[in-house]
């Protein structure tokens, strides 16, 4: 196939360059100064790197199947609650802004938060960490949402060949959680970013479902970021953006962080851990366990073979991860 040219075509690469140079941040990775890939290919003519990992990863399999995985509450009556979907969205939107201000690569920053969460288990937390206790109880090994979301951009996507992505975008999204930080101030963005997000997008989906009032939250922390979860999610981000200029890392205020600490402390008590979610977590562990043992017994069951030929166990983990909620509970009452 001919090598496509014209005059944007042509110059596409070198406007990207000139235009990076006059506006980011010196700490700004640079579109075309990646460490690459793994596997070399013909750059695009027409997008950055990071914008084809962007492409990527929104157009993978993985991503859509994020539409149909729970946030917090499993199987909600109503039509408003927060999906991982929604959530990436909203993580990547607003690391997104909070680059821009920072003058810092909003490609790459959005690319690592589009793909963070390609990994979560089906039933939130509560998959993941059933998932995690199984496994290390048949073969002492744990279960992290991050690490297997690298596995699906370098292994189980596209049939088993993965999606080849910088290997900046691969570290974003493998230290958005755990105790390594990304490498890059544009992962240390989605990083943190992605708690501010999901503490207030909790908060907000506790309160519809009646796990928590407005009146309930700790109200020093209230006072500090605001009384409403847009309002909260502006104070924060304006805070990192001026705590984190003239940095070389992404930072918060000390007085804010500590509020942050607060609200994800009064979630944990409230409502992560509390009554109200006891038992659909018991109802998520009890589905995601016998899953697991039903295909280490019917290896068969497992449909999709495209990248998964490792042992029974890592087999039936992949499978397991990349279910939505609806796809397990209904192979769960299935089997049952």
């Amino acid at each position: 196939m001919p090598e496509p040219t014209g005059k944007v075509v042509d110059s596409f690469e070198t406007r990207v360059r000139e235009l990076e140079e006059r506006s980011l941040s010196a700490l700004a990775v640079r579109s075309y100064e990646t460490k690459g890939r793994a596997q070399p290919e013909q750059p695009c003519r027409l997008r950055t790197p990071f914008q084809r990992d962007r492409d990527r990863i929104f157009h993978s399999k993985a991503f859509r199947r994020l539409a149909h995985k729970t946030q917090v509450f499993i199987d909600p009556e109503g039509d408003h609650f927060r999906t991982r979907l929604t959530h990436t969205l909203e993580t990547t939107g607003i690391s997104r802004g909070a680059a821009r201000a920072l003058r810092l690569n909003e490609d790459l920053t959005e690319a690592i938060g589009l793909g963070h969460d390609l990994g979560h288990t089906p039933f939130g937390h509560a998959g993941e960490n059933a998932l995690s206790a199984i496994l290390d109880e048949k073969v002492g090994r744990s279960f992290h949402h991050n690490e297997h979301s690298l596995r699906v951009v370098d292994v189980l996507e596209r049939d088993g060949r993965g999606l080849n992505l910088t290997a900046e975008v691969r570290d974003g999204i493998l230290n958005h959680t755990g105790e390594n930080e990304p490498a890059t101030l544009e992962g240390r963005i989605v990083r943190l970013v992605d708690r501010v997000a999901y503490i207030n997008h909790d908060i907000d989906d506790a309160i519809r479902a009646g796990a928590v009032k407005k009146s309930d939250l700790p109200r020093k922390a209230i006072a500090i970021l605001g009384d409403s979860g847009s309002r909260r999610i502006d104070t924060l981000v304006h805070d990192i953006v001026e705590s984190s200029t003239g940095s070389d890392d992404i930072r918060q205020s000390e007085q804010v962080a500590e509020a942050m600490l607060s609200l994800r402390e009064f979630m944990f008590e409230r409502v992560y851990l509390s009554e109200h979610t006891r038992a659909q977590n018991e109802r998520a562990v009890l589905v995601v366990r016998s899953l697991f043992v039903y295909l280490l017994e019917h290896p068969e069951a497992i449909t999709e073979k495209e990248g998964r030929e490792g042992d029974a166990v890592e087999n039936a983990t992949d499978y397991l991860a990349g279910m939505t909620d609806r796809f397990a509970l209904t192979l769960f009452d299935r089997i049952s």
